[in-house]
């Protein structure tokens, strides 16, 4: 009985070491990717002027990190951050009791991709990235509410954060749909 005890006891040791979570080694930035340019955003919904003020997001958020240099001509650059907004959607969330809207979501769903002009590749693709913003409607609720444009904002904000994060602190993971390039 003692034998079987142990047995089941290494066993099971042994299944609890084998199950701890697969953390691979971040995929860096080829050193020579110097600095970057960003083409400007395809917008492919019916929402008008989304495409100018989220490539300034993407351009100033690579200026305030500092790591790579913004060019303005894609042949004198090391990378190429290319977007397209694929869906625009604003949704109601609450209605007070004359049916007037009190809440909205604001949903952006966008593509992202990374080329390495000197290898001409895509380092990374990140595919129906989204950016999700609840918020009041500051004609109905007043002081502590916004506007649609302002929730529109804190998406470019967030959104731009997250491409220059995933950029310049690395890319890729285990099951990715990213051709994976690590530094040599």
């Amino acid at each position: 009985m003692k034998k079987l005890f142990l047995s089941l006891f290494f066993v099971a040791s042994v299944l609890v070491s084998c199950a701890s979570p697969y953390d691979p080694a971040p995929q860096l930035l080829p050193a020579y990717i110097k600095n970057v340019y960003v083409r400007p955003v395809v917008n492919n919904t019916n929402q008008y002027g989304l495409e100018d003020k989220f490539t300034n997001a993407i351009i100033d958020e690579f200026m305030r990190d500092g790591r790579l240099s913004v060019v303005t001509n894609e042949d004198e650059s090391d990378g190429v951050v290319v977007c397209e907004i694929k869906r625009y959607t604003l949704q109601p969330l609450t209605y007070d009791s004359n049916m007037v809207t009190e809440q909205y979501k604001l949903w952006i769903l966008i593509n992202v991709y990374f080329i390495d002009k000197h290898e001409n590749i895509t380092l990374w693709v990140e595919p129906n990235m989204e950016g999700i913003q609840i918020y009041a409607d500051q004609v109905k609720v007043g002081f502590g509410g916004m506007t649609e444009d302002t929730a529109r904002e804190y998406i470019w904000e967030k959104l731009s954060r997250d491409i220059v994060k995933r950029t310049v602190k690395g890319f890729g993971n285990a099951g990715g749909i990213s051709e994976k390039k690590i530094q040599d």
